[in-house]
């Protein structure tokens, strides 16, 4: 099994290519003003292929982004030279239970359920350690993950996705398997690219832990954060049993 997202990188983009990536920007940007108007800085853990900071950087922001995998530092980077150079985005890889950058920020995120990939108690003590050891003091800790009331409500599903792109054709099949003595959905991901007579085909396994607010609070206090902001994932109303993505703001 290859590293998570370093195979499946060269088709993200195109997987999401109809993701809200300005409206999350839009959305963020509000929670940011909300509480803690005029912040400049941000540390965007687990940024992917670059489309959250992108977005940001054009609302104001100078955005560093670290990614575990290699392949997906590489696509950002690649995004970023196409716009040419700029002092205020930049990418490199680092696993985001022990960066360090050695400067404070701002605002520290971590978007689209980076933080249900710490799918052990060390590994997210060991992440909210590394948002607090990056923020300054008042400074906003923003994640979303899924949200365990709603994934225990509306359990995960087989699904299939197929697309279209670039001269080839993509389905990606999505299939959990469930631990709830773990709180944790292993997510088998199989993408078969063809390309006229040849047919790739890649797979992954994406563990995914589900969260409660209560555990949250008390993974915060042993960084000394304190959530001060529980959201439905943009929505902005209180989260429920039909809230499969939930959105924290904590302060350091």
């Amino acid at each position: 099994m290859s590293e998570i997202f370093d195979a499946y990188a060269a088709y993200y983009d195109l997987l999401y290519r109809n993701k809200d990536y300005a409206g999350e920007a839009a959305y963020v940007d509000g929670l940011i003003q909300r509480h803690r108007a005029g912040a400049k800085t941000v540390l965007e853990l687990g940024c992917g292929t670059g489309s959250h900071a992108f977005e940001l950087v054009k609302r104001g922001y100078a955005i560093t982004g670290i990614d575990r995998s290699a392949a997906m530092v590489d696509r950002a980077t690649s995004h970023a030279a196409k716009v040419g150079p700029r002092d205020d985005l930049r990418f490199a890889q680092g696993d985001l239970r022990d960066f360090r950058a050695n400067r404070t920020f701002d605002v520290v995120l971590a978007l689209f359920h980076v933080m249900s990939y710490q799918t052990t108690n060390s590994d997210l003590t060991a992440a909210m350690a590394t948002a607090a050891a990056h923020l300054q003091p008042g400074g906003l800790f923003i994640f979303d993950c899924w949200y365990g009331p709603g994934v225990l409500s509306d359990l995960p599903v087989t699904r299939v996705h197929r697309l279209h792109g670039e001269g080839f054709n993509v389905t990606r099949i999505a299939e959990p398997i469930h631990h709830p003595n773990k709180n944790r959905v292993d997510v088998h991901y199989e993408i078969l690219v063809e390309r006229g007579k040849e047919i790739e085909r890649i797979r992954e396994i994406h563990p995914m832990r589900y969260l409660f607010a209560p555990e949250i609070d008390l993974f915060l206090a042993a960084t000394e954060m304190k959530h001060i902001t529980l959201e439905s994932w943009m929505v902005g109303s209180q989260p429920d049993l039909r809230t499969w993505n939930a959105c924290f703001v904590a302060r350091r």
